[in-house]
């Protein structure tokens, strides 16, 4: 197969103006819609610690969505490929992020904790063998400078 390219577009619009713009740190809010065309806006905001709104997502929470989100897809395909059937997947995901002195930081982890569950028992050592090349495969995680590590569990239905 040939490389091909994808283009990605978002709009992200600052909404958090209450009157003074950034005339100082505590005169606005961080809010933000992030909107593409025909999909739902999310309601966007920066993490609490940095005075944001906990009701809405924030760019942390998203990027640790999308690894979560990359790697289940990947699996899900490559599961389906091999004759591997989940009924059903959860992932209750988490990333360490580390704050410099100044204000800078990077995240330094994320891992990915699948709850998966397939049709048979004769199902399990493959389920958990693919969970390799999803990561390997996953766009996201191939992104980051991070490592992502994932520590699944597989249980048979019923």
């Amino acid at each position: 197969m040939r490389e091909r390219e994808h283009g990605y577009a978002v709009t992200v619009t600052w909404t958090g103006n209450t009157g003074t713009g950034t005339s100082g740190y505590a005169a606005f809010s961080r809010d933000h819609d992030v909107s593409a065309p025909g999909k739902p806006v999310l309601a966007g905001s920066s993490d609490p610690a940095f005075r944001g709104d906990p009701a809405r997502w924030n760019p942390e929470e998203l990027l640790v969505a999308s690894l979560s989100e990359c790697h289940m897809l990947w699996y899900l395909a490559l599961c389906a490929q091999a004759g591997v059937v989940v009924t059903d997947y959860v992932d209750e995901a988490g990333g360490t992020m580390v704050e410099q002195p100044g204000g800078a930081g990077q995240f330094t982890e994320v891992v990915l904790r699948p709850r998966v569950t397939v049709a048979e028992e004769a199902m399990l050592a493959k389920a958990e063998e693919l969970h390799g090349p999803a990561h390997e495969k996953c766009f996201i995680a191939r992104s980051v400078n991070f490592p992502v590590r994932h520590e699944p569990r597989i249980s048979v239905a019923g």
